[in-house]
């Protein structure tokens, strides 16, 4: 494990970006709901899109259970935008081109992808309180079950 990255208890490290739309999000905007902050590395590729619409599929019965979800990843607003709108995504997509609150976040380091070292987004997943302290913080998490393997967590898998 990597040093740095956020256990439950801490306060997650707020942040300003622009969503899909180019207006500004920041953490404590969503403070009052339980907040389900997901980092993904690009916006189009198979199991970033899987994983998107996974939590789109979902987003009804999470919104019921009290969760915003929010993903974010170092696309462009515009990028995002383009993706929403093809994939059907109806929840908020930051753009954090410099990777400054995935690092913050401890999703962002040095990795082996196809035998190769890259610096880059590491697909992780936070949880937080309505007052912003993490609950859960997972790393390295899969694209492909990932919302169910949540929702069981989170104790919704019969919501």
């Amino acid at each position: 494990m990597a040093r740095g990255w956020l256990r439950p208890g801490e306060a997650a490290p707020d942040f300003s970006l622009p969503d899909q739309d180019g207006k500004r999000v920041t953490l404590g905007s969503v403070r009052g709901s339980r907040v389900i902050l997901y980092f993904y590395p690009a916006a189009g590729t198979p199991g970033c899109t899987a994983q998107a619409c996974d939590f789109r599929d979902n987003l009804m019965s999470l919104r019921g259970a009290g969760y915003v979800v929010v993903g974010v990843s170092p696309d462009s607003p515009e990028r995002l935008g383009e993706w929403s709108r093809e994939e059907g995504l109806s929840y908020p997509l930051l753009a954090d081109e410099d990777g400054a609150v995935h690092r913050r976040y401890g999703a962002w380091e040095e990795k082996r992808v196809d035998g190769a070292t890259v610096v880059g987004p590491v697909r992780s997943t936070f949880v937080l309180d309505e007052e912003g302290v993490v609950e859960h913080a997972h790393y390295d998490v899969t694209a492909r079950g990932h919302v169910a393997w949540l929702r069981q967590l989170l104790g919704l898998s019969n919501t």
